[in-house]
């Protein structure tokens, strides 16, 4: 609770790392916390990113594991004066949150699955920051469990807590090598159970059209209208893989933004696909659209085609047993595992990437990026104690 009162939403505008001093506000926070909370080697560098260790209690060779988590909030909603409140034993019914703006059980039935809960909402006005503050929240506390309880053996455990995600750029300043683990897990995802090692492939496509602008009267043979070829550019795309046609492991083109006039236009979309072929086919499809428009209509489109990220899955693979242990400590916690596909990125993908296998762990918070957010306080609690047992399950079952 304390943590959703500080405003750290990013912005992709400033560029800048942290993109918002407000993040660094809560990372100076932090950093004081996990000192008084006994942790040591705190320290948080100049862009933003902390860093912390709890030694291990162990006489094995333990391999050191990783926990992350990120500390800014989405563009999307505002994260600023959140006034978050628990509603305890919810009854299964719809959620007033203030006058006018309720969280109905039809358009969220999620909640049903929480009955009897206790449930941290928002007043209405902004998101509530579970997203990823959750995770946060519970790191931490696995921390303070382990080291009020010295029977639990363990070996090194990492934790570090970074800006930028909600922006794409979270692992960008990651210091793999400094942080110095084996594996790790970023707690970032959703509803209690989930386990994450495959994301999307990512990239994101933008187009700028040069029309020829002429007094409409007098335009025939003359007038390029570079806002009407951006909508015939948008329709050629196939109409049914879009975010709101598509589910599961279908991939998809999303029109980000369109504006234009008769003189420029410009497009942005981000393609999606899970399966690697097929998301270098949706890119060459995005090519041959707009060299198409240019056979057309004269070399009038140029475009700027880049990859964002890609799917962990396949460096993730090579290390199943990170995954096993995740699903051990899941259960461990009395929950059944459930392993999904992220329909959308994460740091840990490029973390992967980077060297650092790193799936994604539940955090239990759902309803992201707006009002309607809510996170079980059980859902918390749950999530804290698959932290401990994996700490636990890889000393038992690595260290030698």
């Amino acid at each position: 609770m304390k943590y959703v009162s500080f405003d750290t939403q990013s912005s992709e505008e400033t560029g800048k790392t942290p993109s918002t001093e407000k993040q660094r506000v809560f990372a100076e926070y932090l950093k004081e916390e996990l000192i008084k909370e006994g942790l040591q080697e705190v320290e948080l560098d100049e862009l933003g990113y902390l860093y912390a260790t709890l030694p291990a209690n162990t006489d094995k060779s333990v391999p050191t594991i990783g926990f992350i988590a990120h500390m800014d909030t989405s563009p999307d909603a505002s994260g600023k004066d959140v006034k978050p409140r628990i509603i305890q034993h919810y009854d299964g019914s719809d959620i007033i949150l203030s006058e006018g703006i309720v969280t109905s059980v039809e358009k969220f039935p999620e909640l049903l699955a929480h009955k009897g809960e206790d449930l941290i909402v928002t007043d209405g006005t902004t998101l509530l920051g579970a997203d990823d503050k959750a995770g946060i929240a519970e790191i931490v506390q696995a921390m303070v469990y382990l080291q009020e309880h010295p029977e639990i053996k363990h070996g090194k455990i990492r934790v570090g807590f970074n800006p930028d995600e909600e922006i794409g750029l979270g692992a960008h300043h990651f210091n793999v090598e400094k942080f110095g683990c084996d594996f790790a897990y970023t707690m970032d995802g959703s509803e209690v159970g989930e386990i994450e090692f495959e994301n999307f492939n990512a990239a994101s496509a933008k187009i700028t059209i040069n029309g020829c602008s002429v007094h409409p009267g007098y335009a025939k043979d003359k007038m390029i209208n570079a806002a009407r070829i951006a909508t015939e550019l948008a329709s050629m795309l196939p109409a049914d893989e879009t975010p709101e046609t598509t589910e599961g492991y279908e991939g998809f083109f999303h029109l980000t933004s369109l504006n234009g006039t008769c003189e420029k236009a410009q497009l942005s979309f981000i393609i999606r696909d899970h399966d690697r072929e097929y998301f270098e086919s949706r890119k060459s499809e995005m090519s041959d659209i707009v060299e198409a428009i240019n056979e057309k209509y004269g070399n009038v489109a140029t475009l700027e085609l880049k990859d964002q990220y890609y799917n962990m899955r396949e460096m993730v693979e090579a290390k199943m047993h990170i995954i096993d242990i995740a699903k051990q400590a899941i259960s461990e916690a009395g929950m059944t595992p459930k392993v999904k596909a992220i329909r959308g990125g994460t740091d840990g993908a490029q973390l992967s990437f980077k060297g650092l296998p790193c799936p994604n762990i539940f955090a239990g918070g759902l309803n992201f990026h707006g009002p309607h957010e809510f996170c079980p306080v059980q859902s918390l609690e749950k999530a804290m104690m698959t932290v401990v047992n994996i700490c636990t399950i890889t000393e038992k079952e690595l260290g030698q």
